[in-house]
């Protein structure tokens, strides 16, 4: 589980990370990653919150993609930008696949954010 300081609770908070955050998409799910200006910085800690919407499948299906999603990001959410706040969607395809393939694309839009923010 997440702890508390790490989850993006408030639904402002995911409609402008949505929004104006980078985007990175495969075909299990999209990131989309906000980070704060430079000289804006601050020290709090990265949020990370997860979008699982009924086309997914039905409750049980969306709570295990959502949970391996959280347990994924709890071992990632070290490697975000301080004061980063990054939304994770699921697309329907995430219901059917297995926690490697959701590890690897998870990886795999993380690293592309990463190489953008750097490149910056």
């Amino acid at each position: 589980m997440l702890p508390s300081r790490n989850r993006l609770t408030d639904g402002a908070d995911f409609r402008l990370v949505v929004r104006r955050g980078r985007r990175s998409g495969g075909s299990l799910m999209v990131v989309h990653l906000l980070v704060p200006n430079v000289d804006k910085a601050t020290e709090s800690p990265p949020q990370v919150g997860f979008v699982v919407a009924k086309a997914v499948g039905p409750a049980v299906t969306r709570n295990r993609v959502k949970r391996r999603l959280r347990h994924l990001m709890r071992e990632r959410v070290t490697s975000l930008p301080s004061g980063s706040m990054l939304v994770v969607r699921a697309l329907p395809a995430a219901a059917g696949a297995t926690f490697g393939d959701l590890a690897a694309e998870l990886d795999r839009c993380l690293q592309r954010e990463a190489a953008r923010v750097t490149s910056r």
